[in-house]
């Protein structure tokens, strides 16, 4: 599983650190983004790492909620489709994602709410993969493709918002896609079995094609135990380092410099990759859930041969 370690800036100090230590990086579009325009520097440490492209969806639901009406997509996001797919397409990332709407309780209050965010994010999807065609169409040249990204918070919204996707995903390219993101999970707890993480990793599980993965955004460090159990979830990412750094800081009054974060963000790698290391019982509990899939799929089969 790769653990992709969140940047809060296009470049500096704490780039050059994630670069000397080799750690996959997410970084949020919102980052290069001046007001006016997307800034892409020259050179950048970003841009020498494995780096995956996050579209900011909550920024902007955070500044729409606060701002009012934005210029840009759906008039929520600060830029139109046009400026954040050229963008995207320009910066070399190793994926970047499809705007979307999260569903986090602090932003969407109320299942009406969760409803709009589901089916907002499905019809993003349908914008970008239209202009990503039409581009490459013009250019004669086949441009990447989005991380299309399901939302949702119960385990019925994802199961709702994977259908759409795939509806509108069919439309533009007929093999499925090899990775595909799960918005608002960030903080999330594991075991409700209502909206926990491993009960939407369950449903999700049987409805997923043999040759897609998922990435879960902004994952808690103690799931990764858990998760990685899960061989369909390929990579998630957090910036929980950075968290921390701010309430040791604030705790231990000292300063919160680029020091300190770089300090937390290696520390939080390391216990990262310990949680992912086998321990005892993991083949057993491995096999165990390979049965059980098998089992699934055994009775899925059965279903559509009726």
């Amino acid at each position: 599983m790769i653990v992709r370690v969140g940047l809060p800036h296009r470049g500096g100090k704490l780039a050059f650190h994630a670069f000397n230590h080799d750690y996959p990086v997410m970084v949020s579009a919102s980052a290069f983004w001046n007001g006016k325009a997307f800034c892409l520097p020259d050179a950048s440490d970003v841009q020498e790492l494995d780096f995956a492209l996050d579209s900011a969806g909550f920024t902007a639901m955070k500044l729409w909620q606060t701002k009012g009406r934005q210029p840009g997509i759906a008039g929520i996001f600060p830029w139109s489709y046009a400026q954040y797919i050229e963008f995207a397409l320009s910066t070399g990332a190793t994926w970047w994602s499809q705007p979307d709407l999260c569903c986090e309780p602090e932003i969407a209050r109320n299942q009406d709410e969760v409803d709009f965010r589901i089916n907002a994010t499905a019809t993003f999807l349908e914008g970008t993969m239209r202009i990503v065609d039409q581009w490459s169409f013009d250019a004669g040249y086949r441009w990447s493709l989005p991380l299309p990204i399901i939302q949702g918070w119960s385990v019925s919204d994802y199961i709702r918002s994977l259908d759409l996707m795939f509806k509108v995903w069919e439309r533009w390219n007929s093999a499925p896609p090899a990775l595909i993101g799960v918005g608002s999970v960030c903080r999330r707890s594991l075991h409700d079995p209502a909206h926990g993480l491993l009960a939407i990793l369950s449903a999700l599980e049987v409805h997923l094609p043999r040759d897609s993965q998922l990435h879960l955004f902004g994952v808690k460090g103690s799931a990764l135990s858990a998760l990685k159990m899960h061989e369909f979830v390929a990579s998630v990412d957090s910036m929980a380092y950075d968290f921390s750094a701010r309430v040791k800081s604030r705790v231990n009054s000292r300063s919160n410099n680029i020091a300190h974060r770089s300090a937390e963000m290696t520390h939080w790698m390391c216990a990262a990759q310990r949680r992912l290391e086998p321990s005892i019982g993991d083949q057993q509990r491995l096999f165990g859930r390979r049965e059980q899939l098998r089992a699934t799929d055994i009775v899925r089969n059965r279903i559509v041969t009726k």
